[in-house]
């Protein structure tokens, strides 16, 4: 039934996607369309956004299209069914997908992972003191930073989160409103939503990136990306690294300009000028800096600390990440 549910849902995919193809997508013709797909209220949105206002994708010879969809897995099905090129996501989900015969590859979009946040006032000023605290975590019992966490936690402090505090997981913006009005006395949240918290004047714990550090990893490891086929990319390199340096333009106009993001504004939903202020700084803390072998090995070391607490349930059979899963076409 899981596979018949998934045949039609790629189904949908592709009809939906070709709605965005547009007239002119003949075979040979000269600008290449590059289909990405994304989440419809994304971060990633903003970014895309900016590539086609400034005609980022044209200066490279490229159509970039966005197809909106509307959740993280019906991307993950899009891209598997063909109805998009490219889509964002973590390179777990690559090693894994790649560890079970699949041919995905990986290029770094962002080091943006979020923040443990508390009210003003609270009195947990560090990961020691949320020993017997109600502790709310998006993305569940797998994620990524919530496992860093008990990492660290565990080789600093001697104490398991998972089972020395009372973790809550939920929704990203229920677990918003839970700390602000008490429900929780800290919430490790996604970038974003720690930024809306930020601008709130909540008061933020650590970083996902600083508890990196603490275990050992020296560089800016990337935690979401652009990935895509091996096949699409061996075949259109150019393109790939087309729309990479696309990207890499677009990062580079919102990491300079604030006029862009008052243009963005109605993209990012603010509510107001302290919310977009800290959406925008979160942003650019997350633009990667550099992507190289270096990046690459610390991730190595990153795969191993998940997957020891993770476990068969986070990477399956694949204790180590699957080679291949970093895209070596596109470095800087």
């Amino acid at each position: 039934m899981r596979h018949l549910v998934t045949s039609l849902v790629a189904v949908v995919c592709l009809l939906f996607g070709a709605q965005f193809q547009g007239p002119g997508r003949a075979a040979g013709a000269e600008t290449p369309p590059v289909r990405v797909g994304v989440l419809k209220f994304g971060t990633v949105s903003w970014e895309l956004d900016t590539i086609k206002h400034h005609g980022l994708d044209a200066a490279e010879g490229l159509d970039l299209r966005v197809v909106e969809l509307a959740s993280n897995q019906a991307t993950q099905v899009a891209l598997q069914g063909g109805a998009v090129d490219v889509i964002v996501s973590d390179w777990l989900w690559v090693s894994r997908q790649r560890a079970e015969g699949a041919d995905f590859t990986f290029a770094p979009y962002s080091t943006a992972a979020g923040s443990v946040m508390v009210p003003a006032d609270s009195p947990i000023r560090s990961l020691a003191d949320l020993k017997g605290r109600r502790v709310g975590v998006a993305g569940g019992p797998l994620d990524k930073g919530w496992l860093m966490l008990r990492a660290l936690t565990l080789q600093q402090h001697g104490f398991d989160p998972d089972k020395d505090s009372e973790k809550v997981f939920g929704a990203p913006p229920l677990l918003n409103e839970q700390v602000r009005g008490g429900g929780v006395e800290a919430v490790l949240n996604y970038w974003n939503f720690a930024a809306r918290l930020k601008a709130a004047g909540l008061r933020r714990v650590v970083t996902v990136e600083e508890i990196a550090r603490g275990l050992g990893i020296r560089t800016d490891v990337p935690i979401i990306g652009y990935v895509f086929h091996d096949a699409w990319a061996e075949a259109n390199p150019e393109t790939v690294r087309g729309f990479l340096r696309a990207s890499l333009k677009a990062k580079a106009i919102m990491r300079e300009s604030d006029a862009e993001w008052r243009r963005l504004a109605p993209l990012t939903k603010a509510e107001d000028d302290a919310t977009l202020l800290a959406l925008r700084d979160g942003y650019r803390d997350g633009i990667p800096t550099a992507w190289s072998d270096a990046e690459r090995e610390d991730a190595a070391r990153v795969y191993e600390i998940l997957a020891k607490l993770g476990g068969r349930e986070l990477v399956g059979d694949s204790p180590r990440l699957a080679p291949g899963t970093f895209w070596t076409g596109f470095d800087f």
